[in-house]
């Protein structure tokens, strides 16, 4: 794999074959795996004709593994988010080949976070069709002062995230969107750490904060999901007890390096009753899903 003109990680078959994934996940006791494409296909760069053909790509295969292997995948597709009508006619494909959802980037373009009203009817549209949102960071902010280190991914994702989860809670998506279904990955990012500092400045000031949503934000926790991904037990409390383990969903990151060794370690190794991993484990995944453990028993 590539980035712009240099070498950043060898992948494996593991990225694009069932089959290895299968028995992957069958040896770390992984009974369902949900598929989406990595975020650099996002191709939000792209023209929005050339982006939508290979969204279509992308979103065939990967509806064709779930309907080969309909009891161990579930699907989630890409679409155009530069074209908002081209991502709404593709998201409503999504939905009929069998994908539960969309994967979308923490931000669009460099001047449409997303609070743009321009991406309004395509919440409208997943919330009328039921759609999963799963938003993943990508093209992270400040990324040209963070040459070393691997700082994009350590320090711009979860940025990136809590980015996308203010956006949408102060351009009033939950608000207006209120069935809406979306899940940000890793924990969340720094939201979790920061929502007092971001419910104080809400306060302090409004003239700048509540232009378009005067909520308080904190009154949003328990509106959207997280990922369990945080890799440290006392942050994975922090962010049950803050949310609620029926908003917070086994995340593992596979096949990528910043996962986890083993998918659900982390969970396993709490002291929470089985009920609470259970929910943590599979229960809230299926939920955000729109989906329950019988459709793959």
């Amino acid at each position: 794999m590539m980035i712009d003109d240099k070498f950043f990680r060898e992948v494996q078959d593991n990225c694009w074959d069932p089959s290895v994934r299968i028995k992957e996940c069958t040896h770390n006791e992984v009974d369902v795996q949900v598929l989406s494409t990595i975020p650099v296909m996002f191709s939000y760069w792209a023209k929005p004709h050339d982006c939508l053909e290979l969204s279509m790509l992308l979103n065939d295969h990967i509806a064709g593994i779930v309907a080969r292997y309909p009891k161990r995948f579930a699907g989630l597709g890409t679409i155009p988010m530069q074209s908002p009508d081209l991502a709404v006619k593709e998201l409503e494909r999504c939905m009929k080949i069998g994908l539960r959802g969309v994967q979308i980037g923490s931000h669009v373009l460099d001047d449409w976070n997303l609070s743009s009203p321009a991406l309004f009817p395509v919440y409208e549209t997943a919330e009328k069709l039921g759609a999963a949102i799963f938003v993943h960071p990508w093209e992270m902010m400040g990324q040209e002062r963070m040459p070393r280190y691997w700082l994009p991914w350590l320090v711009g994702m979860p940025a990136e995230t809590a980015l996308a989860i203010c956006s949408m809670i102060f351009g009033g998506v939950f608000e207006k969107f209120p069935r809406l279904r979306v899940a940000f990955a890793h924990g969340g990012g720094s939201f979790p750490a920061t929502i007092g500092r971001i419910e104080h400045g809400f306060h302090c000031r409004p003239d700048l904060v509540a232009i378009h949503n005067n909520v308080n934000p904190r009154e949003y926790i328990g509106r959207f999901y997280v990922d369990s991904l945080v890799h440290d037990p006392k942050v994975l409390e922090y962010l049950v007890s803050l949310l609620g383990a029926n908003r917070v969903a086994l995340g593992s990151d596979y096949p990528f390096p910043l996962g986890e060794d083993v998918p659900g370690k982390l969970v396993r190794s709490m002291p929470y009753p089985d009920d609470v991993k259970e929910r943590l484990l599979g229960g809230t995944a299926l939920e955000w899903l729109g989906m329950k453990k019988e459709n793959f028993a």
